[in-house]
């Protein structure tokens, strides 16, 4: 694999890492699905998307939207690969491309259109009838993308044949040929390896995946168990439980050898989708400690699913989502296809987001170090899947650096308190570090990175660091390290005894190193540090303060910025997406000037800056009349391969409650996305206007939010109708324990409890310089 040598630029693979550049290269990826989201919206969201820290964009392909009439390509509108993927070399996205054929995605047969079923061909192996019908597909898919593939100077690195394939090692290879021969040209070429998989050795880079909670699973109550391991350090790379549902035995090999494969990632948990019959819920720290756990374990490609949320299409000639009408073993909402991602539905920014920012900021800084340190494990590791009484921890190092991983987080069940904790560690060149010079309490729920030998710019070096590190850039010429303090633990920091400390701490000297106290961390926690080589500076950010954290590029060189609200860089412009009713900036090196938004005058804040903008104007409130009261529940169905709880049908709604919901025109007038959120008690919901289904849920806890923007004009003019229905008594549904009292509600009512709007304000502000 690699790029050819005509590239622009290199990017490779050993057993150990990517490089791009020569550099080693840990991606970030986040996927996105084009076709399941506005055209018109794609270049707003790609750059959210690139706020949060992602640098590749993953997306799929679905043969049923492509050529869902055989013979028949459609890739027009929002189908329109070509113009999604120049977008992304636009804002400076790489892309891995999904071809399929088979994708999944929650999606009607995996996205194989039905007209594949009476082809006369066995689907998913050589059958050269098969590969009759593929070889079209794949020849204009090459043509959409032509002069976009990584050797022609285009943002596409990667490409992924077929998924989650297990036992058809001769059919990936002969894919990733035919995709060559049609024109696709790659550095990487993937297929998922979880499950034991057996991948074509050196054809095929094997990626993996871990989830929080599984929707696949049965509506029993309590956690997946197989999901536990995901929240331990472990150098098994394998997940047996992603996709078990949909094979008929369990996987009898051994998978691709781990030893000739960098660990890469394509599915890590964005969040979960919610099926029928369960409906999880996934609170962001399920999230960032598992994605910090795979990092932890080796992972040098950390891949996210779903990044994005989308909408299932509703413009084909069938349904497009994966149903027990189409045999699969779980009933999906119609549209909806959230994920309780860290960018929802409609774009909305989640707490996930602005938390895993925290971890892809490291990334970025300090993933070329990272990348070529192999994972090593103490010495007492928990002894099971059940053990929730030893600390989880891990290293990375390599010479004479390394980063300490700690997780005292999972799922479901509280993990101790533990008191009295030092570490050590033992690097390479034989010295061992112990961590921090006093024994800490490791609080329940926290999970973090510790560095050691960290590089701090200037020729200075920070021993080891009882922080997290998060980035390091040049302010006013001298190098400036960020921390980010970790709640209930002190910040101490060791430096070499040769280095002076000014700023708000307590500095003392040791045997062999001079221990700095950080007395309180946040934007004025600045230390000033000068050693024999020169000077360099560390702030220590509280980690409230570090989630609110940005680094972006405008005006010509790199900035950190300060915001409560999304933050977007565009040009020499930054754009916030806020529903803050006091938002805020705070710029660190700031400006001469800040225009837009009727920003106020600046005002320090700690190093930062901080701009005071105007608040969103007042939003008049929908108004809720309800036109049918009395609601029916639908009889308890199951269906598909494992008789699961079945969703209600198009007829049963017609005997849910009936809501109608006017929208006032004026609400509509900015550029920006108006949420109509809606709390409501009941079973599963449907969003009509005019008629047309726009939107469904099945209850589970949070409230559901849908965006207006898409539908402004229609849903102005017609209003839109909400119908709830109730569960029936015989129903078996899993919710997450704490929406357990609002599930069992449903089984008497049914009924829309509240309405709201709150729009999401675009502002735009220009920086300028003397």
């Amino acid at each position: 694999m690699g790029s050819s040598a005509s590239a622009p630029h290199s990017v490779t693979v050993d057993s150990r890492s990517l490089f791009r550049d020569g550099r080693p290269w840990i991606p970030v990826m986040g996927e996105f699905h084009f076709s399941r989201y506005p055209a018109d919206e794609w270049r707003e969201e790609l750059l959210k998307i690139k706020a949060g820290g992602i640098d590749l964009v993953a997306t799929y392909l679905f043969w049923n939207q492509h050529e869902n009439e055989r013979g028949v390509f459609r890739f027009d509108g929002d189908l329109d690969v070509r113009r999604f993927v120049t977008l992304c070399r636009e804002v400076g996205l790489a892309v891995a491309m999904r071809i399929g054929p088979w994708s999944h995605g929650e999606c009607r047969n995996g996205g194989f259109p039905d007209w594949l079923e009476g082809a006369g061909c066995a689907p998913r192996t050589d059958d050269p009838a098969y590969l009759a019908l593929v070889e079209p597909y794949y020849h204009r898919i090459s043509h959409e993308l032509r002069g976009l593939f990584h050797d022609d100077g285009g943002p596409i690195v990667a490409v992924q044949v077929e998924n989650e394939l297990y036992d058809q090692p001769a059919h990936l290879a002969t894919l990733r040929s035919m995709a060559e021969s049609a024109g696709m040209r790659a550095p990487l070429w993937t297929a998922t390896g979880w499950g034991a998989a057996d991948i074509p050795r050196d054809t095929l880079l094997p990626l993996y995946g871990g989830y929080p909670e599984a929707f696949w699973e049965d509506a029993y109550d309590g956690w997946t168990r197989e999901m536990r391991r995901h929240y331990y350090f472990t150098p098994i790379r394998d997940d047996h439980a992603i996709g078990a549902d949909l094979r008929s035995s369990a996987p009898t090999g051994s998978g691709p050898d781990d030893r000739r494969y960098p660990y890469a990632t394509c599915e890590v948990g964005g969040g979960m989708a919610i099926a029928y019959h369960r409906r999880p819920i996934v609170p962001s720290e399920d999230i960032t400690s598992l994605a910090l756990a795979k990092l932890g374990s080796g992972s040098v490609w950390q891949g996210y699913y779903l990044y994005h949320g989308c909408s299932q299409r509703l413009d084909l000639r069938e349904p497009n989502q994966e149903s027990h009408d189409t045999g699969y073993p779980n009933d999906l909402p119609t549209v909806t296809y959230d994920f309780q991602a860290p960018l929802g539905e409609y774009g909305q920014v989640r707490p996930v987001f602005h938390a895993l920012r925290l971890q892809h900021l490291f990334l970025h800084t300090y993933g070329t170090e990272l990348a070529r340190m192999p994972l090593s494990l103490p010495d007492a590791e928990p002894e099971s899947l059940d053990d929730r009484a030893t600390l989880r921890w891990a290293v990375r190092s390599a010479g004479e650096q390394g980063f300490l991983f700690v997780n005292n987080h999972q799922p479901h069940e509280t993990l101790p308190d533990h008191k009295g904790i030092q570490f050590q560690v033992h690097l390479e060149s034989g010295r061992t570090v112990t961590l921090p010079a006093q024994p800490v309490s490791v609080p329940s729920g926290a999970h973090f990175m510790w560095p050691i030998g960290l590089d701090l710019g200037a020729g200075l070096r920070l021993d080891w660091a009882s922080a997290q590190p998060v980035t390091r850039l040049e302010v006013d010429g001298v190098p400036l390290t960020v921390l980010a303090a970790t709640d209930g633990i002190p910040v101490s920091l060791a430096l070499p005894m040769d280095v002076d400390v000014a700023g708000p701490a307590q500095v003392a000297l040791d045997a062999d190193a001079t221990l700095v106290t950080v007395t309180e961390s946040g934007t004025g926690a600045l230390l000033t540090l000068k050693g024999p080589t020169g000077s360099a500076r560390v702030l220590v950010l509280s980690h409230a303060e570090a989630l609110r954290l940005n680094r972006v590029h405008v005006l010509g060189q790199d900035r950190l910025v300060l915001s409560d609200d999304l933050v977007l860089a565009d040009g020499d412009e930054l754009r916030l997406h806020t529903t803050s009713p006091t938002p805020s900036v705070a710029l660190l090196p700031a400006p001469a000037s800040l225009h837009g938004a009727e920003a106020g005058r600046p005002v320090p804040d700690g190093i930062f800056t901080r701009w005071s903008l105007s608040p969103a104007s007042w939003l008049p409130q929908p108004a809720v009349e309800t036109l049918q009261t009395q609601a029916v529940a639908p009889p308890a169905r199951t269906g598909g391969s494992h008789q699961r709880a079945s969703a209600p049908r198009d007829e049963d709604f017609e005997k849910a409650a009936v809501h109608h919901i006017t929208v006032p025109a004026s609400v509509l007038d900015g550029e920006g996305e108006v949420l109509l959120r809606l709390r409501y008690t009941g079973d599963a919901a449907r969003a009509y206007i005019d008629g047309k289904l726009v939107a469904d849920h099945f209850w589970y806890g949070p409230d559901w939010e849908i965006g207006l923007r898409r539908f402004a004009d229609a849903v102005v003019q017609h209003g839109m109708e909400v119908r709830v229905l109730p569960l029936d008594q015989a129903a078996r549904i899993h919710v997450g324990s704490s929406a357990r009292e609002g599930l069992e509600a449903a089984r008497a009512q049914a009924t829309v409890e509240s309405a709201e709007l709150v729009a999401v304000a675009r502002t735009t502000l220009c920086l300028e310089e003397v």
